[in-house]
């Protein structure tokens, strides 16, 4: 079953688009372009920052769509840069780790060309609000 989810506006500025997963939250897509980039030839932390939380994000909202719903609020964002984002898109991913009744724990990794040699992880807790 198909969930729709609904990217913060931030999303449009990194180009970000949703690649379909069947029965999980979408995958993230950011192609590399001048509106990400840092220093030549790579991305910029922001942009990597920014795809991970919106990944975390559209995985939360897929999860609390399967919960009943409810909104979200960020309370803090720990971002581990592993290694430079090159002049290719990234794909990102976002995990609930843990869905309570007021509080959700979740991670995000993003990749270029192998999920398993991640250029950052991130680590978010956001208050829960439900319908």
């Amino acid at each position: 079953m198909s969930r729709m989810c609904t990217l913060p506006p931030y999303a449009e500025v990194l180009g970000v688009t949703l690649e379909p997963r069947e029965g999980e939250a979408p995958l993230l897509v950011m192609p590399f372009r001048d509106d990400v980039l840092g220093r030549p030839g790579f991305l910029h932390g922001g942009a990597i920052s920014g795809l991970l939380e919106v990944a975390a994000i559209v995985s939360l909202q897929h999860a609390l769509a399967e919960d009943g719903g409810g909104r979200i609020k960020p309370v803090n964002v720990t971002v581990d840069f592993m290694r430079g984002g090159r002049d290719k898109p990234t794909r990102a991913e976002g995990i609930v780790t843990r869905l309570g009744n007021r509080v959700a724990n979740v991670e995000a990794i993003a990749w270029q060309d192998d999920r398993d040699k991640p250029i950052a992880h991130a680590r978010m807790n956001y208050l829960v609000a439900r319908d």
